[in-house]
């Protein structure tokens, strides 16, 4: 007897899943979302971090020391006393010390440190790498959303972007007890607010980020100007007037608290260029060296800063072309050109480069629309380099970075 179609019952396969089954992959597929760029940050730092105890054993030296030489001594020393109790052994470039020298570093990461170890059962060292571990991990959230909200940007282009940015040539200081971790994180997260016309967020991110590295004056200068244009096209009521207001105040006030404490309208630059040598010179210092390790290449982190430099020439060019947003390529070219201007140690110039990280956006799209295996197996290699490179500067290499 045939069945009529409004009598027929729709039954399903024995193996197909229930709706529960189905709600709870939905669940799963979100949740991996939710954590892959945290995940991938933290796969390729302990890359990096590997490759790091392979080398020290190679060099007879101890991973933590190694992850706190250089300024994280200096870091440690003002999170553990203050300003006025640092450890009397720590000395300038010069090895000279003055009651003034320490306060060449930003307060923004050994304060957060100091708070972190007056949690019960941490050391002042556990605190810093903890501190660098989340600033780590904010900050891969806030890449993973610039790739997302940046023009011809995706889920996919904010991965390869926070894996870039995890392998970049000096990313071994996101494991250290440095600033650039918790810098690269509040100035990462303020262009957020700028690309998102967030406007208080920019400016208290870029705030924060002014107590923590000189780096922020190339993030004010980006988000007070993106800010000005909202204000004379008349966008976002008063947003923009309280992001600018509020973006220079933590730059501004550490400079000025120093300012007060050495008597010098310029009392921080003094302070960097007694004790390191460290001024604005236009780039002079830079093309002498330049010139010199390109010529006759003393080793192997001189020429491949000077490499480093030249690459991030090109990437600027690249954003531009590219249309990048014009905000995160002021940005970027900011930091780039107080790294290039600067006659500080050369050694560090790498290292300055990490925070310029809108820098690597186009290269982010640009893996974004090739095959997942052609990316992936770019990322690889660029993974391997970094670790490699990383390990070796603080290492192998003998001078400071």
């Amino acid at each position: 007897m045939a069945v009529s179609t409004a009598e027929a019952v729709h039954v399903e396969p024995e193996d197909a899943p229930s709706a529960r089954e189905r709600l709870a992959r939905a669940a799963r597929h979100r949740v991996t979302l939710a954590l892959a760029p945290g995940v991938l940050y933290l796969v390729v730092r302990e890359v990096g971090l590997l490759v790091l105890r392979l080398m020290a054993d190679r060099w007879d030296k101890e991973v933590t020391r190694a992850l706190t030489s250089w300024d994280g001594q200096w870091f440690l020393g003002i999170a553990e006393g203050g300003y006025g109790n640092v450890p009397s052994w720590l000395a300038d470039a010069f090895r000279r010390r003055t009651d003034e020298t320490p306060l060449a570093f930003f307060p923004g990461y050994p304060a957060l440190v100091r708070w972190v170890d007056g949690l019960p059962g941490i050391e002042a060292v556990d605190a810093a790498f903890t501190v660098s571990l989340v600033s780590g991990v904010f900050c891969a959230y806030g890449l993973h959303r610039l790739g997302q909200r940046v023009f011809g940007g995706s889920y996919k282009a904010g991965l390869y972007l926070v894996v870039l940015f995890a392998a970049s040539p000096m990313a071994i200081v996101l494991s250290m007890t440095y600033s650039e971790a918790t810098f690269c994180a509040l100035a990462a997260w303020s262009l957020v607010g700028v690309v998102e016309r967030r406007w208080v967020l920019a400016g208290l991110c870029c705030a924060a980020a002014g107590l923590v590295r000189p780096t922020a004056a190339a993030l004010v200068l980006a988000v007070c100007a993106a800010a000005l244009v909202a204000i004379v096209t008349k966008r976002d009521g008063a947003r923009p007037w309280i992001g600018a207001a509020i973006a220079p105040l933590g730059l501004l006030g550490y400079l000025g608290y120093v300012a007060v404490r050495t008597g010098q309208w310029d009392g921080w630059f003094a302070v960097q260029q007694r004790g390191w040598d460290s001024r604005f010179d236009g780039g002079a210092a830079t093309w002498r060296f330049a010139l010199v390790v390109l010529g006759d290449p003393r080793s192997v982190l001189e020429l491949a800063t000077v490499w480093f430099l030249v690459v991030a020439i090109a990437l600027v060019v690249l954003s531009v072309r590219r249309g990048l947003e014009w905000p995160l390529i002021v940005y970027g070219i900011g930091v780039l050109a107080m790294d290039l201007g600067s006659n500080g140690l050369m050694n560090s110039k790498a290292r300055l480069l990490l925070p310029a990280f809108t820098l690597l956006i186009p290269a982010a799209l640009a893996l974004a629309r090739r095959r997942t295996t052609t990316a992936v197996a770019v990322l690889a290699g660029v993974v391997v380099f970094s670790a490699w490179f990383g390990a070796y500067a603080i290492t192998a290499w003998q001078y400071a970075i």
